[in-house]
């Protein structure tokens, strides 16, 4: 006769990619309490957390005191931890430290979504501590599980605005335990699709001018987990990056103009979602300070009179075949 085991009382209380969240928050090193309430938060309620952030929605007022003192209430980083983190202080720590993009361009973006092409699903993706890639503080790993769960979600920051650019659904949470999660609570706001949909969307994106970034958070485990596909209209991190917070980082190349071939129509001027491209003399001019290296640019120049051009002063790109064959041969087996 079989015994009635009755679940556990968290199996009841929490959905199965809740748990998981927390599992995997345990098995991270220096990871919090309030990361792990400001992941799930940031997880279950994307739209009400991005719409305060850019202050779209109507409870902005009201809710962003609130959220500014629950974190400094709660610790943000545990005794144990401090062997593991960044030496700096944590009041030196910005919200960019926490929150923050890499510009990747497309192929780069198509490596992010494909990679289950090139490798074993049998072992994660563990690339950690990326300082000279993902240059900040806080969050600049790459652990990759199950890379081939891919969601799209439709983008909080498109849809807190009251004209927002489409289609919406433009978001690419990549891995576990994000994807899942994404999946169990917006049923009604993501779709599971394959790598290989994943980079349709990818070069759909590019075709409408928007610009491919890898996001990191802190609460998000301290690692990658999503491409969003942006615009400087409706994206909240490239606003809060033109008013001087740096959330963004360049590809690590910029854009160059072959004179020669420029013809001086002004289209690219016209596509640069950073307004580094401006026409002078007939002439397309770059300004590199404001260049990410994105290559939007150089996908819409009919006349081929653009090009990335790598630029070590701007960092190393994310490009995850290079780092890992990098990483494979220093580590040889």
């Amino acid at each position: 006769m079989q015994k009635n085991h009755k679940s556990p009382l968290s199996e009841k209380l929490l959905s199965a990619s809740t748990r998981e969240f927390i599992r995997e928050g345990r098995r991270t090193p220096g990871y919090t309490l309030y990361d792990w309430l400001h992941g799930y938060i940031y997880a279950r309620y994307p739209y009400l957390y991005i719409g305060i952030g850019t202050g779209e929605h109507p409870l902005a007022k009201v809710l962003a005191p609130l959220f500014a003192g629950l974190s400094r209430l709660l610790p943000r980083k545990s005794p144990k931890a401090s062997a593991l983190t960044h030496s700096a202080s944590e009041a030196t720590h910005t919200v960019a430290d926490g929150y923050h993009g890499k510009v990747v361009p497309l192929t780069a973006a198509e490596q992010l979504v494909s990679i289950t092409r090139n490798l074993s699903l049998n072992e994660p993706v563990r690339l950690p501590n990326l300082e000279h890639i993902i240059p900040y503080v806080r969050a600049r790993d790459i652990i990759l599980r199950n890379p081939d769960h891919i969601i799209a979600l439709d983008c909080p920051c498109r849809s807190s605005r009251p004209n927002p650019c489409l289609p919406l659904d433009v978001c690419l949470i990549i891995g576990e335990p994000f994807a899942s999660f994404v999946a169990e609570h917006h049923p009604d706001r993501s779709r599971w699709i394959t790598p290989e949909e994943a980079v349709d969307i990818l070069k759909a994106e590019d075709e409408r001018g928007h610009v491919h970034h890898a996001f990191f958070k802190d609460a998000m485990l301290g690692r990658f987990y999503a491409i969003c596909n942006c615009c400087a209209c409706c994206c909240g991190a490239m606003q809060a990056q033109q008013r001087g917070t740096p959330m963004l980082t360049s590809s690590g190349y910029v854009s160059q103009v072959d004179e020669a071939l420029c013809l001086g129509c002004g289209d690219c001027a016209e596509t640069c979602q950073f307004g580094a491209l401006s026409l002078v003399n007939h002439q397309a001019y770059i300004d590199e300070d404001k260049c990410m290296g994105c290559g939007v640019c150089v996908s819409h120049c009919k006349q081929g009179a653009l090009s990335l051009r790598r630029e070590p002063s701007k960092g190393e790109p994310l490009e995850i075949f290079n780092l890992i064959g990098a990483l494979e041969q220093s580590h040889p087996e």
